[in-house]
């Protein structure tokens, strides 16, 4: 990797939801800003077209609070990253087209990120935390991916396990729903299952193929069936099986997720033989998962690396890290780069 210089990168995230824009001072955060979307929580879940629509109205404004956040001028920058994708194309599209104008307007380069690069790569924001060494294995969780990656170098990246239908974020929200609880209900079953009994009710574990691989619809299905089943029971005698077990259902919902988490990661330690272990996205926020972590690196001996809460959901500040290393190698992009609402890593 080149020798660093002052290099002034701003970059925007646009795969969802969230219109974010950051601009980094080399590989540190001068300002990270996150405009929410709160319409979506009345569908139970993200509306694309409402969604590109709020991301038109919000990046002006979020752009010009990150650059005085920051207290930069625009003719400062040396670069504007944006997310590729994988993501909403809708989405994506607002934030691609304000990226190539004002990379051309300001005849600087422009770059492209692979929005699950991004979430692994936010690990090496320097906040004066340790950093993973070269090679590692990173658990990327969200409502949209669940993978384990080997990582040999900043852009060698390669997917040894991932899920084989929904993501444990989608796991989460589903379970969450059939409870009755608001979107996104992930959340709410992490602070919930913090008051129950992990061990009170037993979900299984699906198999796959692939020792790596995961399998999350089964055991949505089997968490439907129990509660429907227990549901009706509780009917017949006055009672509500839900509102007086809450917490201890949410408690072993999340135990049974996280055990399969830990089990694969652990796998996945064992047939590279590298103990270096990282997790990123949005479920990494997950209190049972970072202490389920903590617990393996003393149990399995590992080094491991968890995020910071603000760099676990989308946000421009993971986008803008990767976008300072492409620029140190000229990975630029030109404007012929279009927004991908499918792309690997």
């Amino acid at each position: 990797m080149p020798v660093k210089r002052s290099t002034y990168i701003l970059a925007i995230e646009s795969s969802c939801d969230d219109t974010s824009v950051a601009v980094l001072h080399n590989d540190s955060v001068l300002s990270n800003v996150v405009a929410n979307q709160e319409i979506h929580s009345q569908y139970g879940g993200v509306v694309p077209e409402l969604a590109s629509r709020a991301h038109q109205q919000n990046i002006v404004p979020v752009v010009h609070q990150a650059l005085t956040r920051a207290g930069i001028d625009k003719k400062q920058l040396h670069g504007i990253a944006f997310t590729e994708g994988p993501g909403l194309l809708g989405s994506l599209l607002v934030g691609s087209s304000f990226a190539k104008s004002m990379a051309m307007a300001l005849d600087i380069p422009l770059i492209a990120v692979n929005h699950m690069q991004a979430h692994i790569l936010a690990h090496f924001i320097d906040e004066g935390q340790a950093m993973p060494p070269f090679p590692f294995l990173c658990l990327t969780i969200s409502g949209g991916h669940t993978q384990i990656v080997k990582i040999s170098d900043y852009f060698s990246m390669e997917v040894i396990g991932e899920t084989l239908d929904d993501a444990v974020g989608e796991a989460f929200d589903k379970s969450a729903k059939i409870l009755g609880l608001p979107y996104p209900g992930g959340p709410y079953i992490d602070k919930y299952a913090q008051l129950g009994n992990p061990k009170a009710f037993v979900f299984p574990h699906p198999k796959t193929k692939n020792t790596l691989d995961f399998s999350f619809s089964g055991l949505k299905t089997s968490i439907l069936y129990f509660v429907q089943k227990k549901v009706k029971e509780s009917e017949e005698t006055g009672t509500d099986f839900i509102k007086e077990n809450l917490y201890d259902i949410c408690a072993s919902i999340q135990h049974t997720i996280v055990s399969i988490l830990m089990a694969k990661l652990k796998a996945a330690s064992q047939q590279t033989g590298i103990r270096h272990i990282a997790i990123a996205g949005g479920v990494s926020a997950n209190s049972g998962i970072r202490k389920a972590l903590r617990d393996a690196e003393k149990e399995y001996h590992w080094h491991t690396y968890i995020p910071k809460f603000e760099y676990t959901t989308d946000n421009a500040a993971m986008i803008g890290i990767v976008g300072y290393y492409k620029f140190l190698s000229k990975r630029f992009s030109d404007l012929s780069v279009t927004a991908r609402a499918r792309l690997k890593i």
